[in-house]
């Protein structure tokens, strides 16, 4: 910790606010449903993260505004959110398993066959979807001393993603080591089939050549 405090003390403060404006905000998405199907966003989440997400649906007509149906599910099928006929809602949890995070969108049925409908998504993961008022109160802090605060956890965040990535390219490293040494034993397997092959293939012609007296 003391590493990252002095790490933070010698950035600049235009480094440290352009920083900050890269992981302040999350991932904003419009999203268009056609009358019929579904559309679904996904992001690959590692394990222990904070996920938040507002969604509302977006409409000129203020008289009728539809509705939609939302369902959220983890990476092994479990759910993590289900709501119908909403025209708005959020979902928050933290992750428990690593992997693809799906969130599904789809037109309720009495509201099928009356054109597309926008839908605004404001996604955030880790470290912007935290409470900073909260930890700003809590803690007794504001100003710079805050916003050193948030890129200490930016830091963390970049550090933490880091080593997910490194796990997951050492899974990569292994499956791929396992799948070349298969592949090695079958074509050493399918080589010596081929040898045996032959082999019986000469024996054989060699004794109908001899019972033939040709040879």
């Amino acid at each position: 910790m003391a590493a990252k405090r002095a790490l933070l003390s010698l950035l600049p403060l235009p480094l440290i606010l352009l920083w900050l404006a890269a992981f302040d905000g999350g991932d904003a998405v419009w999203m268009t449903l056609p009358p019929t199907g579904t559309k679904c966003i996904s992001e690959e989440i590692q394990g222990h993260v904070v996920v938040l997400a507002d969604y509302v649906v977006v409409s000129d007509d203020h008289s009728h505004i539809p509705t939609i149906s939302v369902k959220v599910t983890s990476p092994y099928g479990n759910n993590l959110h289900h709501k119908e006929n909403v025209t708005h809602g959020q979902f928050a949890f933290t992750t428990t398993e690593a992997g693809n995070y799906l969130a599904c969108f789809w037109a309720d049925g009495h509201n099928q066959g009356s054109g597309e409908i926008s839908v605004s998504i404001d996604w955030k993961t880790g470290i912007a979807a935290k409470d900073w008022e909260s930890v700003a109160r809590k803690e007794k802090i504001e100003g710079v001393e805050l916003e050193l605060k948030k890129l200490e956890g930016a830091v963390e965040a970049i550090h933490e993603n880091l080593l997910y990535l490194k796990s997951r390219e050492a899974e990569m490293r292994m499956v791929s080591e396992k799948t070349n040494g298969r592949v090695a034993w079958f074509s050493i397997m399918s080589l010596g089939l081929c040898i045996v092959v032959s082999a019986l293939q000469i024996w054989y012609l060699k004794r109908f050549f001899q019972k033939k007296k040709l040879i």
